[in-house]
């Protein structure tokens, strides 16, 4: 099960920081704040093209194009340029592959379903890990999952696949049955679990994947924009021994961007061993 505590440390750890160089701009600048500090306007840039229109196109929705295009591009030349004796880059690749199919398709759902469900996991597994890796690409800057399509488009891709997934191995009765009836439950008790249940099945999933992914990529983009804004700030804006604190969140945004690198691998991990988790629930005539 995963825990909602490193996302409520990362919220904490966000607003003290914001907060701290706040008041140190403030001290620099004779008590006139003149940083300015990231916000949410930042996941909703201008029109590029299409302005007025379904179809507009703005900096991020590049973005994932550009992560699309990579993530499609590295694998169809790891696929024609296949060798039985592998290269360095089709050895990462491989890498890549096999961890998604043992660690994950097989770890959760066996031999028989992991290898049936494995191009899928491995899709997913891959897409959230590029589109995270966006946001501590320079001149990018913002990760292609920190703003709520994405997300909910993955998160929708998993919902259907579950369903249909449980649909097929059980029917629809013995789908529905299982996810809404737990067996061995006194039936009184099906007033009350059972629409527990419904929600978690139909509603709280495929929200959570979604909410989840979303929450922890706006806030690894917040904090690496708030550490590199004040660098900038201190370094070209403060006075004297003031600009000594762009050293210091210089440090820290750097910091931050490792740790970002490690959040968009472990976002992409949750993301992918969930939807197996939620595959062989639906499968199972018990769980």
């Amino acid at each position: 099960m995963v825990r909602a505590q490193p996302l409520t440390n990362r919220g904490v750890l966000l607003s003290t920081l914001a907060t701290s160089l706040l008041a140190a701009s403030e001290a620099a600048d004779g008590g006139e704040s003149a940083f300015h500090a990231p916000t949410v306007a930042d996941f909703f840039p201008p029109v590029i093209f299409f302005d007025g229109t379904p179809f507009e196109i703005n900096r991020i929705i590049l973005v994932r194009f550009l992560a699309a295009a990579v993530v499609i591009t590295l694998f169809l030349v790891a696929a024609y340029r296949a060798k039985v004796v592998p290269g360095r880059f089709q050895n990462a690749i491989e890498m890549i592959l096999d961890f998604v199919r043992r660690g994950i398709a097989v770890e959760v759902l066996g031999e028989k379903n992991g290898a049936k469900y494995f191009p899928l996991l491995a899709t997913i597994f891959c897409t959230v890990l590029f589109m995270n890796l966006t946001g501590v690409v320079p001149f990018l800057n913002i990760a292609a999952s920190s703003t709520i399509g994405l997300p909910l488009v993955l998160a929708a891709w998993v919902y259907v696949m579950y369903l249909t997934a449980g649909i097929k191995a059980q029917g629809l009765g013995g789908f529905l049955t299982s996810s809404l009836f737990p067996p061995g439950v006194p039936k009184f008790l099906y007033l009350l679990l059972t629409p527990i249940e419904f929600l978690q099945v139909f509603v709280l999933r495929p929200a959570t994947l979604a909410i989840r992914l979303l929450a922890n990529m706006v806030a690894g983009h917040l904090m690496l924009a708030i550490c590199f804004a004040a660098t900038q700030f201190f370094i070209f804006n403060a006075d004297g021994a003031m600009k000594l604190f762009g050293a210091g969140t210089l440090v820290a945004g750097l910091a931050f961007t490792l740790f970002e690198v490690f959040v968009a691998a472990l976002q992409a991990y949750i993301f992918a061993i969930l939807t197996a988790a939620y595959i062989s629930m639906s499968v199972e005539a018990e769980h």
